[in-house]
């Protein structure tokens, strides 16, 4: 593997760290070069509005617990594929979830910008990051869940069926509204659009439409959604759960009555107290301690 440079951000180099009491371990996903491209330049990545586009130097930013319970999870924001909401989707659970003493990443992945394999390969070398540095951060390397939002899920449920080893597999999946699907009854096209480009083939369709793909080994999942996203239709969900019912993979699902589309940490969404509590619950009632 190849060796990996962490460096600590300190307060005024980094915004990512707003919303954590503590700065989090920066390690660059891919310090000696990453084996694929997106095509963007090194300086083009710019924020607007604490939305992050044109990614092409991605970077892993970790929160060890400082009591950990073994228990770690990848977060991949939400963005449509073009950008990334890095804080209401990302950094602003980690105190949350260091206060359950899980070791809590957020993934600053590259865009695909036409090229389909570049947010998978991130994701899986983030699996492998926190894989490695296990014993530093505290960490079971057997209880490594990913979580993800929107087009994040889309990418959370690709690395669930797509991992190409059980050193990149997640032990569980935690799901905000996630696209789930690239078949055009469901998907959300401007996700779609920004990964596959316009006009991609059946098979390509199928290939990344996740509810097809579920086994046997795909991880457990903690689904959640509101019933009235206009954004990303619901059956997304409904038919991965399905998928996964199917497959005998016991997972949970909670869909709240109304929220609409993009939540994730914000206070305005009115649910949140109640998935924080029913997400904790199943964390530590089929995640925390189990392996």
């Amino acid at each position: 593997m190849n060796r990996l440079f962490l460096s600590v951000l300190l307060p005024v180099c980094s915004a990512l760290m707003l919303g954590a009491a503590n700065p989090p371990v920066a390690v660059d996903l891919w310090p000696d070069g990453a084996p694929n491209d997106n095509g963007i330049l090194a300086d083009a990545e710019a924020e607007s509005n604490q939305f992050v586009t044109s990614v092409s130097k991605p970077v892993i930013y970790v929160y060890p617990a400082s009591e950990p319970n073994g228990t770690a999870i990848v977060m991949l924001p939400g963005g449509g594929y073009s950008g990334l909401a890095m804080y209401h989707e990302g950094t602003d659970m980690a105190d949350w979830l260091n206060s359950m003493g899980i070791t809590y990443a957020v993934l600053k992945y590259r865009m695909p910008n036409g090229h389909v394999d570049v947010p998978l390969s991130d994701a899986e070398q983030a699996m492998r990051i926190m894989r490695s540095h296990a014993a530093e951060w505290g960490v079971n390397p057997s209880s490594v869940g990913i979580m993800g939002a929107s087009a994040g899920g889309h990418l959370a449920t690709t690395l669930a069926t797509h991992y190409t080893s059980d050193e990149t597999r997640p032990d569980f999946q935690v799901l905000f509204y996630p696209v789930v699907s690239m078949r055009d009854d469901i998907t959300h096209q401007y996700s779609r659009a920004m990964l596959m480009g316009e006009n991609p083939t059946a098979e390509q369709i199928d290939g990344l439409s996740n509810e097809l793909q579920v086994n046997a080994r795909t991880p457990n999942a903690f689904i959640m959604l509101s019933a009235d996203d206009d954004a990303v239709p619901v059956a997304n969900s409904l038919r991965y759960f399905q998928a996964l019912t199917d497959a005998g993979v016991l997972s949970a699902m909670h869909v709240y009555p109304s929220g609409g589309h993009g939540w994730g940490y914000r206070d305005s969404f009115p649910y949140k107290s109640d998935w924080k509590s029913e997400l904790q619950d199943w964390l530590r009632r089929e995640v925390i301690g189990k392996k």
